[in-house]
This record gives structure tokens, C-alpha cells and sequence, in this order.
């Protein structure tokens, strides 16, 4: 089960990032996603818990992660997430991990960078098995800022709690994007199930920078 960049390859990706973090110091804190309410998710079950790291590469400055720590990081805040729906139609969950910045202790305080990721995710019917291409996005993903994070994690949290913080955001905004697509589920969708799910989609956050919105 092979992930794609739908964004449009590396360098975009790379660009955006780096963008963000930046921006990311003055913006708003991003919920603990372990202390919200289990969503509506209709019939869903997990089946199929897949991560794709291999691919994986660092934008900008920084730490090393292998594919195998990124690897049991998500699988572990996916499985905790999912693996409570007990619907009666079994799905798969695929992603793929294409870029992530690990904030590094260096560089000048007042511009550390959030720890950030980009994702694309797949949803796999069971029977018969099938990918809903239609239903793939790529999501844009950051850790939870606080009181340590809002000046960079890198000079608090080490490479392992960084990427289990990036892991549960990803899984929450999994969520988002599989309430937006509840309707494979027999669950209606509201505007604001939509909306919460697009501040995830790295195509429209790439958009609004472009147009400096």
C-alpha cells in the first residue's frame, strides 16, 4: 500500500513547511487531541493500520528520525484512536509520511521552528478491497504548542516526544478528515465537519499562503 504526494512533490512541500513553522510561532494553540470526545464515525471499524515512512524526508533544519521510530509512532496514535470504533464495516487506514521537520535546539529563540509534517492519508474498503483515491488527501500537520513549544520544542522535548506529539495531532486531524467523510459511513456531513477538515488540507493551506491569506 504505496502513499502519493498530491500535492505536487517535494520542493512545494519543503517550501510550505518551512513557511508555516515560521508563521506557526504567533499562531494559535493547537488542542491536546487525547483530551476530546470520541466522534461520531457511524459503521466504521479498523481493520488495517499501515504507515509508509520509508519515503520520508527532513525539510530544513532538522533532527534525524528513522522510518522505524515514525513508523511506531503513528501506527501506536492511530491504532489509540481507532481501534476503539466498533462499527460493523471494517476498513483499512493507510498514510504516508512525505516530509517533517523535527525542531532542533539550534537557531535564534524568537524564530524556533514547530515541529511539523506532511501526510497523505487513504481510506481502503475491505469488500472487495479497494483504495477510494477520491477520498485521499494530503494533510498538513503540527505539534500541540504550549508553554514550551510556542518557542520551539527543540530546546524541551527530545526526537521521541516530538514525533509521538506530531503522531496524536495526525491522528486528530485523521479524525477531522474522516467525519468530513462521513457519509461512506452512513453519517451526515455538516459545513463545519468540512471546515475543520480544511485547515488540515495541505493543498488548501498552500493556497492561502500563496495568496497571503
Amino acid at each position: 500500500m504505496q502513499g502519493a504526494t498530491l500535492l505536487g512533490g517535494l520542493p512545494m512541500i519543503r517550501h510550505l513547511i518551512s513557511v508555516l513553522c515560521l508563521m506557526a510561532v504567533a499562531a494559535c494553540a493547537v488542542p491536546n487531541p487525547d483530551l476530546e470526545k470520541q466522534v461520531d464515525l457511524g459503521d466504521f471499524r479498523l481493520l488495517g493500520n499501515v504507515a509508509v515512512t520509508t519515503n520520508a524526508r527532513k525539510m530544513g533544519v532538522s533532527r534525524d528520525a528513522s522510518a522505524e521510530a515514525w513508523e511506531t509512532a503513528l501506527e501506536a496514535a492511530v491504532q489509540k484512536r481507532f481501534g476503539r470504533y466498533q462499527g460493523e464495516t471494517p476498513y483499512t487506514l493507510s498514510y504516508s509520511l512525505d516530509g517533517y521537520i523535527l525542531a532542533t535546539k539550534g537557531g535564534r529563540l524568537a524564530l524556533a521552528p514547530r515541529s511539523a509534517m506532511s501526510m497523505t492519508v487513504h481510506i481502503w474498503q475491505t469488500d472487495p478491497l479497494d483504495r477510494l483515491e477520491d477520498r485521499s488527501k494530503q494533510l498538513l500537520i503540527f505539534e500541540q504548542l504550549d508553554g514550551e513549544s510556542v518557542i520551539g520544542s527543540g530546546l524541551f522535548r527530545d526526537g521521541d516526544e516530538q514525533m509521538a506529539n506530531l503522531a496524536a495531532q495526525f491522528a486528530k486531524a485523521m479524525e477531522r478528515w474522516l467525519v468530513a467523510n462521513g457519509d461512506l459511513f452512513g453519517v451526515g456531513v455538516s459545513a463545519e465537519a468540512r471546515a475543520a477538515a480544511d485547515k488540515d488540507d495541505a493543498a488548501k493551506i498552500a493556497a492561502q499562503v500563496k495568496d497571503g491569506g
